[in-house]
């Protein structure tokens, strides 16, 4: 074994869903932030939607509409809506604007979810937001009551405190992940002057249809129509490469509310990718102009796709065109401070480890086509744990080619598959040979650690080993939290 220090697992540094606790907050703010976790945590859960924005416009309503107070972008889609928004805000951050982002779910810490100024808010903070809301929440939830109907679900009550948060900042403009959908998402009470849709494919099915078409009308329900008011403007709808049948749905949306429409591999695209070290160099063509020596800190074709997308998104906003670019020193700037944690992120040496949040079978692909192409692993080991609603088959399947060995496991969330069924998955995939179980996320890391450094036939160390920790946004979370990763 290498000298490094080992990850620590104490149980007294670890919070039931992962989070380390000796990051920052005092012991009091954790006491009060797990109170407040705990509550909400009694509401409707995020999986679970009603098609009505009714409650949280009430709440809005009722806050004086905060989120009215501040122009928006939206994104939706299914993959790489968190890397897009990250990417948005480190853009308008370049550009001088103030900005306030939500993005869902969270890797560690709920208070990721609510950033300023590409910060987290601080665990007193959310707190203090949640307190200041609670009066209001709980009126509502009694109007809901008397009406026979649920009380606001967890996420409608992050949304408002997303919001009134950004009001209270103030900022300049918010950039809105969606949660799961878009039309009766609880974020679609804001006016995304810009909507951004992000590639589409098949994950939750149950609650927004059985195929890209119906998921992409879910989708399309951020493109909105512009308000009318003294100043007209447009709304524009930026669109990333997508299926045939799903653009059909996008595009037909757009024209139905009068929105402009910007689409990948029209009105801009990716134009030359280069490998670096710790990323990529990009060439890019925005909607005004070309953008080039662009350095991306992140691996992958597939967030070369995201940065011009968000490239895009950025511009439409500013309302840029053929006669008019942003700063490109600006924009250069902006990419080069991109971070999207638990996005093939590294967070550790020798041997090397990677975490990446890959939850359905399209992330798995894209995951496993990065580590193909770009790195050159002579012994791979992947430790995977995935949701009991999530396509384990698919996502083990994408993964195979690439993966030398895998360590199958379950990570903290209650929804976890559990390991002899993802087992038996693996075992279909793999082979029995190929496949380890452990039954947490800590040996299951230590057991991969120790087959990436296994000794070769002639009893020598296997150089240029690695280990990808991956399929669950909690499985990325927990482990980046046993590492003494801060929450970003």
């Amino acid at each position: 074994m290498n000298s490094e220090p080992e990850p620590q697992y104490g149980d007294d540094e670890l919070r039931g869903d992962g989070a380390r606790l000796n990051y920052g907050p005092s012991p009091v703010e954790v006491a009060e932030m797990a109170l407040v976790e705990a509550e909400l945590d009694r509401r409707w859960p995020e999986t679970k939607i009603e098609p009505s924005l009714t409650r949280i416009a009430t709440l809005m309503d009722l806050l004086g509409s905060p989120q009215q107070s501040y122009p928006a972008i939206h994104v939706a889609g299914t993959n790489g809506k968190t890397s897009v928004t990250r990417m948005i805000d480190a853009l308008l951050t370049a550009l001088h604007r103030r900005t306030g982002r939500i993005t869902s779910p969270h890797l560690q810490l709920a208070t990721e979810r609510i950033s300023i100024d590409n910060a987290p808010i601080s665990p007193a903070e959310y707190v203090q937001n949640y307190r200041e809301l609670l009066p209001y929440v709980e009126m509502i939830d009694k109007q809901s009551a008397a009406a026979d109907g649920p009380a606001m679900s967890k996420f409608e009550v992050l949304t408002g405190m997303a919001f009134a948060a950004f009001a209270e900042a103030p900022v300049d403009v918010a950039v809105v992940e969606t949660g799961m959908g878009g039309t009766w998402d609880a974020t679609n009470i804001v006016d995304g002057q810009v909507a951004v849709i992000t590639p589409i494919g098949l994950d939750h099915t149950d609650y927004l249809g059985p195929d890209l078409a119906s998921i992409a009308g879910e989708k399309a329900g951020i493109i909105k129509r512009a308000p009318e008011g003294l100043i007209p403007r447009d709304n524009v709808a930026v669109i990333a490469e997508q299926e045939p049948e799903a653009m059909e749905v996008l595009l037909r949306r757009a024209v139905e509310v009068d929105a402009a429409v910007a689409r990948e591999g029209a009105e801009f695209r990716v134009l030359a990718r280069q490998i670096a070290v710790g990323g990529q160099q990009l060439e890019l063509q925005g909607l005004g102009g070309v953008y080039d020596e662009i350095f991306l800190p992140l691996h992958g074709e597939h967030q070369a796709h995201n940065a011009v997308l968000a490239l895009a998104a950025v511009e439409a906003f500013f309302g840029a065109g053929a006669q008019r670019q942003l700063d490109v020193d600006a924009i250069r700037a902006g990419f080069a401070s991109v971070t999207s944690p638990g996005r093939l992120e590294r967070i550790r040496n020798a041997p090397t480890i990677f975490i990446d949040a890959a939850h359905n079978p399209a992330g798995a692909r894209a995951l496993a086509a990065t580590l193909t192409t770009e790195f050159d692993f002579r012994k791979l080991v992947g430790v995977v744990a995935v949701l009991g609603d999530k396509d384990a088959d698919g996502i083990l399947t994408a993964l195979e080619p690439v993966f030398d060995e895998i360590v199958v496991t379950s990570n903290s969330s209650p929804r976890a598959m559990d390991v002899e069924t993802l087992a038996d998955l693996a075992v279909q995939r793999f082979g029995d040979e190929r496949v380890v179980t452990a039954a947490t996320l800590p040996d299951a890391l230590e057991t991969a650690i120790a087959l990436a450094e296994e000794s070769g036939e002639q009893g020598e160390m296997v150089s240029g080993a690695g280990v990808v920790v991956t399929g669950s946004v909690v499985t990325a979370g927990a482990t980046r939290a046993l590492f003494g990763k801060d929450p970003a």
